[in-house]
């Protein structure tokens, strides 16, 4: 038997997870399958949980300091229709699951699962998402490149819980994303590629590439993007095929059901040249 705690307010959840260790539970679209047992039979879950989706404090989009706030039990689908939302981030939540599941997922299950192919934080972590932290203790900002530290591992302490998704939200950037996957949708990527730039006068002001399924964590390469920044369009036409190695060196994917390894570090390498051709009109 499962221990099932299902706190009235925030402050009683964080009390539960302090108290128990119960691991949160969300909309429960990863974990519900990861730990299926036989038709008509519930899952054997080996830890105790504690229910956050039905938290209304933690069910909120508003616009604060420049930035997108988003509570961390708002649903995929109430995030994708909000008319504030990046479009980076509503099209990679349009292409990672069915409507169904979109109604009841969450940024939060997303991010906390720590998947490097999950789609959603692909385009966050392009994005510059912050995450907060809640606990007994207090709260906390961290970036969420550096939240994820491996396949399903976050520096999440033991009496924590996600809170808040903030997206900076970026006058006059321009995006692009590609999912690479089985199906349209409903599918788990075999990998995907976000980016989100700004150009001034011909010259690259921001730069954010991020990689999903190519390595052990969402894949960012600061370095190059601190090279990019502040070059000419030309120069970085010019400098592609540079660039697109520096990226395949940095890629160290592994063969699963999914895909090989030789075709996603080809096949990510191929989506940072479209990025590069894209930002730079072909040139």
């Amino acid at each position: 038997m499962v221990d099932v705690y299902h706190p009235k307010t925030l402050e009683e959840a964080l009390q539960f997870r302090s108290s128990t260790g119960a691991v949160p539970f969300s909309g429960g679209t990863d974990i519900m399958v990861r730990y299926r047992t036989s038709h008509g039979v519930l899952p054997d879950l080996p830890w105790p949980i504690v229910l956050l989706g039905h938290l209304k404090e933690l069910q909120y989009l508003r616009l604060r300091k420049g930035s997108l706030c988003i509570g961390a039990e708002t649903t995929l689908t109430d995030v994708m229709d909000h008319e504030l939302t990046p479009p980076l981030l509503k099209q990679a939540i349009g292409l990672m699951a069915a409507p169904a599941l979109r109604n009841l997922g969450t940024l939060a299950g997303n991010i906390g699962n720590a998947s490097p192919a999950g789609d959603a934080v692909c385009a966050l972590i392009a994005l510059d998402a912050s995450i907060e932290l809640a606990s007994p203790r207090g709260r906390r900002v961290v970036s969420l490149d550096l939240f994820i530290v491996g396949p399903g591992r976050t520096i999440l302490a033991e009496d924590e819980l996600i809170t808040e998704i903030i997206v900076p939200i970026g006058e006059g950037h321009i995006s692009w994303y590609k999912k690479v996957g089985t199906r349209r949708a409903n599918a788990l990527s075999k990998l995907s590629v976000s980016a989100d730039w700004a150009v001034d006068d011909n010259v690259l002001t921001h730069v954010r590439i991020a990689l999903g399924a190519v390595a052990p964590v969402v894949l960012r390469c600061r370095d190059i993007e601190d090279d990019m920044t502040g070059m000419k369009l030309p120069e970085i036409a010019l400098q592609r095929e540079d660039l697109m190695n520096r990226y395949k060196c940095s890629i160290t994917p592994i063969d699963d059901q999914r895909s090989s390894a030789a075709y996603r570090k080809q096949a990510a390498s191929n989506l940072v040249g479209a990025v590069l051709d894209e930002m730079t009109g072909g040139r």
